[in-house]
This record gives structure tokens, sequence and C-alpha cells, in this order.
């Protein structure tokens, strides 16, 4: 099935929005929900067909694109779809979470006769939406083989990386390293800053040495303008360290750098900047003393 004939997104947030948009632009036709009324006026915007319910969706569509905050909330609405749910229809996750929760969706939408993909993105919505993302698919391999080309058109890279949960470990493995990358620019821009350097020749030094990372190009911008229109919220990425942390503990791997990275970003939220984008966290460290 390399192009399912009717597919349905819950969840039209920062991904979900450039999920959809990279779908229209390889001509799917795709309907959609969300529980917020202003992004479904958005999702309207784009031709979107917008369904009634979560449960309309299911009922409606062969394949289901979860992008939700988390997996309590993935738990919640699978729940909620499961008896709606076409005979053989397929859920593709993106949703960041523990890989158990993955486990333990595939096992409940099998017994309904329903294929579950942990279909984790890395990349910020904007990197989505510019066809800058990579998509690890964790689940049945013969599934992800059969929709090369409904990947394909979400990302031009796509992994697969093993049984269900196997997305949701790889995406919590790709966060820790992306997220100590911004960190450290965080802190090497604030050095400069009060150093009396220009953050945006620091910037573009660090760009031209082996100090280089790709957070350099997406973040650093917005730490030497200060523009931190949210891409992806600060957090969300503290839920993603917390996950990150849970699954060091969980194969006894002790995570030191994750562990102080997760106290800088509930400072971060604690004084407010936790709905901006999550390269606002060199507004936390410019005010540490």
């Amino acid at each position: 099935m390399n192009h399912p004939k009717r597919i349905s997104i819950i969840g039209a947030g920062l991904l979900g929005q450039a999920i959809v948009d990279r779908l229209l632009e390889h001509n799917y036709i795709i309907s959609g929900f969300d529980i917020d009324d202003q992004r479904c006026q958005e999702l309207m915007k784009k031709q979107v067909l917008v369904a009634s319910s979560a449960a309309d969706c299911a009922t409606s569509s062969d394949m289901l694109i979860l992008s939700l905050p988390d997996s309590d909330i993935v738990n919640t609405v699978i729940n909620d779809i499961k008896e709606s749910l076409r005979p053989g229809a397929i859920v593709v996750d993106t949703t960041t979470g523990p890989a158990k929760a993955a486990r333990d969706h595939a096992g409940i939408l099998a017994s309904k006769g329903c294929t579950y993909l942990d279909a984790t993105v890395a990349g910020s919505s904007a990197q989505v939406r510019n066809g800058e993302g990579v998509v690890m698919i964790g689940g049945p391999a013969d599934t992800y083989q059969s929709l090369n080309c409904f990947f394909d058109a979400i990302a031009p890279k796509s992994f697969y990386v093993g049984e269900a949960g196997s997305g949701c470990d790889m995406k919590l493995i790709v966060n820790l390293a992306l997220g100590l990358n911004r960190a450290v620019l965080a802190e090497s821009l604030a050095l400069a800053e009060s150093a009396g350097v220009d953050k945006q020749l620091a910037l573009d030094v660090m760009k031209s040495t082996v100090a280089y990372s790709a957070a350099m190009d997406t973040k650093g911008p917005k730490m030497v303008t200060g523009n931190f229109e949210p891409q992806a919220r600060l957090r969300q990425h503290l839920k993603d360290v917390l996950l990150i942390l849970e699954m060091g503990r969980e194969h006894g791997q002790q995570l030191p750098l994750s562990e102080l990275h997760e106290e800088l970003l509930s400072s971060a939220v604690e004084n407010g900047l936790g709905e901006l984008d999550n390269s606002a966290i060199i507004e936390l460290i410019r005010k540490l003393t």
C-alpha cells in the first residue's frame, strides 16, 4: 500500500501542521482533527477537511497519523478510537514518548486487527516543512517497506530501526545530542556577549571551526537576534529530557550532562520561557551569575 487512499491526522500542533504541509505538497488528500479550534481553522485554510472528532477520523481513514504532546494523550486517543478503526488500518505515531508506551499501543491496535508504527521525527517544525527532517520508524518491517512513498513525502530520509518502540528510543538518543549541542551553543554565545564579543561574529567563527554543529545553523540566528517564536517549544524539550533520563535509569546508564540539562530547562520553564522556542535557553544562561 504505497499510497493510502484515506489519511487523517490527529493533532495539528507545530509538527502536525508541518507534516500536513509536506503531504499536501506531495498531493496527498488529508482530513484532520484537533481539540483546539484555532488549529482546526489553520487546517481548513490549507483545504484540509476537518473531522468532528478523533473517532470520525478513525472511521473514515485507512491510515491515521498521531502528532500529540505525549504518550498519555496518545493512549487516551487510541482507547477512544480503537472501536472505530477500519480493519487493517495503520496508525503512524510521531509522538515522542517512552518505548514501553509504544509497545503497549502496538498491542492494543494489534488486538483490533490494526498495525502501529512509532515514527518519530528529528527536526524542528520549520526543518520538517522545508524537507530537512528525518523519520525513525519502529514496528513491522514489511509495513514500513510498503509505505516508502509516504515516508519520503514527510522527509527525505527515513530509517527503519527495529520493532515497536525502537523509533521512540532512537528519537531520545538523537534528542540527547541535539539538546546538549543547543545548550552548549547558548552558553558559548552568552560568554561571548559577557566578554564584549559580537555574538554574530562569534557564531560565524564557531561555524567555521571544528566546533560546528547543525544547531548553529538552526538556532544560532534565533539566539543572536532574540527571536524566539517557537519552532519547537522549550517545555517540550524538557519533557524529552525527562524521558531521556527515564530511559537511562531503565538501562542502568548514568547521564550526568542530561541531569544538568534537566535542571536548566526546569528553571527556564519556571522563569516563563516554556512556550518559547527551545533556543530561548540562552535567556536563562544569560541570567546565571
